[in-house]
This record gives structure tokens, C-alpha cells and sequence, in this order.
């Protein structure tokens, strides 16, 4: 089970850990951090950063493919060698997958055109001027391309696809092996329930 994690300057760090921590569990899996160049890419942070062990170019295929998101995808999705590169990794896949505003990369690929598709709740408009339908929900699934939504959403995705690549047992054992057992002291993760207050301290800290 070959999956590839591509990185870029400016991704944010869950988006892309998230996935790997629990797809990393499956039988057979062999997880690949690859970018332009070897080593190591900084997260929007600018603090953390991922060794990519191998460049775009060293990798031309994938069993599941994840995409992460973050700043960085708004250049990303004006890259026509990274946007080629995903669709050339897309028809190797048996799933084709992205993190928050990674779902804008696939749709700046022409992976999502017409179809539904989620991602972080702040790039539903440019989702839509990529030509995917923004569907507010967690996860999204269309044939092999699967989307999710903000940041943690990535779990549950990965979760998701365990269970389609080695069955609901072995999926709800990875659940258990990572402990995913979500009990948020609040209830203000989507702007529904933050409300209009939370929301704008959100756009003021983003700047």
C-alpha cells in the first residue's frame, strides 16, 4: 500500500500528520513525504517542518494519494508542474485524497470539476470558483476522490479510507491505537456553532 504525502511550503502540519498517523498503521503501508526538493518543508507555523524523503519527480505512482492543505496551496494551485504532477500520481491511485484546502489543489487539477466536494468552511468560495460544488460536510467521497474538510477532519477521512482499504475491524483498531476519542471542552467547530462573535476573532487573528 503505497501512499504519498506530497509537501510544500506553508502546509499546515495536522493536515498532512493527521492522515499518516493513522494510515501509517495499515498492513503493508509504505509512506512517502516527497516535494520539489529533498528535505525538510516548513509548515505555515514556520517553526515545525517534515523531512521529504524523496522529490515529485522521483515518485510516479500511488495507492492513495493525499494532498494536504494550508497558506501554501494558494500558490500551489497556480503551479502547473505540481498541478501536472497530481494528475499524472491521480491515474496510478486507487484513491486520490485531500485535507482542507487541499481539495483546492485537486480542483485547481481538474480533478473535481462538476463534482461535490468539501474543505476547510474560509475557502468555500474558491472551492467553487475551481469548479467543485462545496458540500458541508466532514468527508465527501466521489467514486476514488475523497475530500475532507478543515484540518482535523483529516482523521476521519484517513479512518474512512483504513476501513475501505482493510475493512471496518482493522479501521476501528487503528481508532483505538491513536486513541481517537474526540471530547472538545467546546462546540465551536464549524462557524454554525462558534457563531458570528468567534467568527470574526477568527478572521482578526488570521489577519
Amino acid at each position: 500500500m503505497r501512499i504519498v504525502i506530497p509537501l510544500f511550503a506553508h502546509f499546515t502540519a495536522l493536515d498532512a500528520i493527521g492522515p499518516y498517523e493513522v494510515l501509517q498503521r495499515l498492513p503493508g503501508a509504505q509512506v512517502t513525504f516527497a516535494a520539489k526538493e529533498r528535505g525538510v518543508v516548513r509548515t505555515d507555523s514556520g517553526v515545525a517542518g517534515l523531512h521529504a524523503d524523496a522529490t515529485l519527480d522521483e515518485v510516479d505512482a500511488a495507492d492513495i494519494l493525499v494532498v494536504p492543505g494550508g497558506p501554501g496551496t494558494r500558490a500551489l494551485i497556480r503551479d502547473e508542474e505540481a498541478l501536472s504532477w497530481v494528475r499524472a500520481i491521480h491515474e496510478t491511485t486507487r484513491w486520490t485524497t485531500s485535507v482542507c484546502t487541499g481539495s483546492l489543489v485537486l480542483a485547481a487539477a481538474g480533478l473535481l470539476d462538476g463534482l461535490d466536494a468539501t474543505t476547510h468552511w474560509a475557502a468555500v468560495e474558491t472551492l467553487e470558483k475551481l469548479g467543485a460544488r462545496y458540500t458541508p460536510e466532514r468527508v465527501v467521497r466521489r467514486g476514488k476522490l475523497v475530500t475532507a474538510a478543515g484540518v482535523s477532519a483529516g482523521i476521519d477521512m484517513a479512518l474512512a479510507l483504513a476501513a475501505l482499504a482493510a475493512g471496518e475491524q482493522v479501521a476501528k483498531a487503528l481508532q483505538l491505537a491513536v486513541e481517537y476519542d474526540p471530547q472538545p471542552p467546546f462546540d465551536a467547530g464549524s462557524p454554525a456553532k462558534a457563531g458570528p462573535q468567534v467568527v470574526a476573532l477568527f478572521a482578526a487573528l488570521r489577519g
